[in-house]
């Protein structure tokens, strides 16, 4: 299909007028042109990464054959390269985002080469934690200065990698509390870029690292008090969903909604950890010292996140009514007095398989009030998922398993012909 023709056929046969067929060329235009501005940007930052590790190679494969002086002046070469194409890029490619984020790719490699290159020339030793941070701290500026999203990705790259070498990957490892401080400096360039350009790519790939790096660093928190790690876990997942049913992200696809996949996701996987009995006879097996647990980090971090998940939660119920609720957003809250439960009884288990049934069944619930397949089937999902889990349960007979799994077989049979049957009959 021609389309230009396809105009030209409906103007002349009166279909639309010449202004709405200029329209329509001008709209498609512009479209084209951003994409071609995508792919542009795209191939410019992955050109100038590549430049740069073909530079690092060539050094690498004659290091030998240089002297200190010539292996210095080659260290300070690639930071000096990237300064100019950055200097050339603001002066007199200011508008163009492929030389801005190209040569700000180039640069920020750069200075991890260079740091690590002086380094090795003058054999000063350090730890690979001290390297990543004095790298990230070095590149924050560039991310405003040059305005460059790539930079900003690979700094939130780097700060998680530091935070986990410094306390999951070194013995003895240390709190990575700067970690913190680091990623709050990151936070106005996110806000500038979700007021510019909320659906583009970069904001997407935001949308979803920053989310992931604090799930990945928030344990490193933990210390004396790691049992209270999990209801900070469940906080930090419930403020991650809420965040992503915010009119903001709620309005993009599911796909581009990095907080809500993975606070749904985060959520459902601990509920369905702590559905089995091991985690509570450890946690009751605990002998608690109060005014240590109340001093903890961990506690300080379980009140911080619950605190901030109520208040998005307060709204989030409020201009929703009772049948449009996603019990999903309610769990955070209700893990605290299961969890303060779970320290003296058994009763823990049950609620949490409880609840877990109850999430599946309003999801359920919600895709056939809705007409939508994927959430009927992955409520059904979800009650699969507890099925299996009790599977392992060593106290169920097998009669009992079996029946459990042909139950929910029958379920999405029945649920999925009850769908297409509804969508047939209001065709």
């Amino acid at each position: 299909m021609n389309l230009t023709n396809d105009i030209t056929e409906l103007v002349e046969a009166g279909v639309i007028s010449p202004e709405t067929a200029a329209s329509i060329r001008a709209y498609y235009r512009e479209k084209g042109g951003q994409s071609s501005n995508r792919l542009f940007v795209a191939y410019g930052i992955i050109g100038a990464i590549l430049v740069g590790l073909g530079i690092i190679l060539v050094l690498a494969h004659n290091w030998d054959a240089f002297s200190r002086t010539v292996k210095t002046y080659w260290a300070f070469l690639p930071l000096l390269m990237g300064q100019i194409l950055c200097g050339f890029a603001l002066l007199k490619k200011s508008e163009s985002v492929a030389w801005r984020e190209g040569s700000a790719a180039f640069l920020f490699f750069a200075v991890g080469a260079s740091v690590s290159l002086i380094s090795q020339i003058y054999h000063m030793p350090g730890e690979l934690s001290v390297f990543l941070l004095t790298w990230m701290l070095l590149c924050l500026p560039l991310v405003y200065v040059m305005n460059s999203s790539i930079t900003s990705l690979l700094y939130l790259i780097g700060i998680t990698f530091y935070a986990a070498e410094t306390s999951y990957w070194t013995y003895p490892g240390t709190e990575a509390y700067f970690y913190w401080l680091l990623l709050l400096s990151i936070m106005p360039h996110y806000y500038l870029l979700g007021r510019k350009n909320p659906e583009g790519n970069f904001m997407i790939f935001h949308n979803w690292i920053i989310p992931l790096s604090v799930i990945i660093t928030l344990g490193t928190i933990a210390g004396t008090v790691d049992e209270l790690m999990v209801p900070a876990y469940f906080s930090l997942f419930g403020l991650c969903y809420l965040i992503g049913e915010l009119d903001f992200f709620a309005r993009q696809k599911p796909i581009n909604n990095g907080y809500k996949v993975l606070g749904f996701v985060g959520t459902m996987v601990l509920l369905l950890t702590v559905s089995f009995d091991w985690f509570w006879e450890h946690l009751r097996n605990e002998d608690f010292i109060w005014n240590q647990v109340i001093t903890a980090p961990e506690f300080l971090a379980v009140v911080l996140l619950t605190v901030f998940g109520a208040v998005l939660l307060v709204p989030h119920l409020k201009n929703k009514s009772w049948k449009d609720a996603k019990p999903i957003g309610l769990v955070f809250i209700l893990f605290i007095p299961i969890f303060i439960s779970g320290l003296s009884s058994s009763l823990s288990v049950p609620l949490v398989n409880l609840l877990v049934f109850a999430i599946g069944i309003f999801t359920i619930r919600n895709g056939g009030r809705l007409n939508n397949l994927g959430t009927l089937n992955l409520g059904l999902l979800i009650i699969a998922a507890l099925v299996v889990c009790r599977f392992f349960d060593t106290d169920l007979s097998f009669i009992l398993r079996g029946g459990l799994f042909v139950s929910v077989g029958i379920g999405f049979i029945v649920a999925n012909y009850w769908m297409l049957k509804k969508r047939k009959s209001n065709e």
